[in-house]
């Protein structure tokens, strides 16, 4: 089990689904685009403990993918319903959604329209959540960051449509 303190401090990835064939492969669908998180070796947190990927390969929108002590369909089908999670990965020039929560939305004419209290997934484009509950298309907003001594800033700018 991930202690709670250390819990907080690490961001979701991707989700196991059912098992595939009878090697102990599984189904992987990850919520990002950084597939490196399941290269050969890495170390994934989840409610199991840790996991190491052992192999994995593109299968359709998804990741089939075998942890080791995992050899047979039985062993990876306790898997099923895992979240996968990570530590933020260090990429300097990227800014992850994670840091938009405490973000301000301002207006190109200045107007505060709030704070991100949240990033909801979207079919469309994500969505920023408001603290009044408002919601802000990612698509017709350009991010702008900050960095000062004491933190990475974010100031959104969003653009109307004309």
């Amino acid at each position: 089990m991930i202690s709670s303190m250390v819990d907080d401090s690490l961001l979701e990835f991707g989700t196991i689904g059912r098992p595939h064939g009878t090697r102990g492969e599984v189904v992987v669908r990850l919520v990002t685009n950084r597939t490196e998180r399941l290269d050969t070796g890495s170390r994934l947190l989840s409610s199991e403990g840790e996991l190491v990927v052992e192999s994995s390969r593109p299968h359709q929108d998804k990741f089939l993918v075998r942890f080791e002590g995992f050899s047979s369909r039985t062993e990876a089908e306790q898997l099923r319903g895992v979240t996968l999670k990570g530590f933020p990965l260090d990429t300097p020039d990227v800014l992850w959604v994670h840091k938009l929560i405490g973000a301000q939305v301002v207006e190109i004419d200045g107007t505060d329209r709030g704070t991100v209290v949240s990033v909801i997934a979207n079919p469309a484009s994500d969505l920023l959540e408001l603290e009044d509950g408002h919601l802000v298309p990612v698509s017709y907003t350009h991010l702008r960051a900050h960095e000062t001594p004491e933190h990475l800033g974010c100031r959104l700018l969003v653009e109307k449509k004309k």
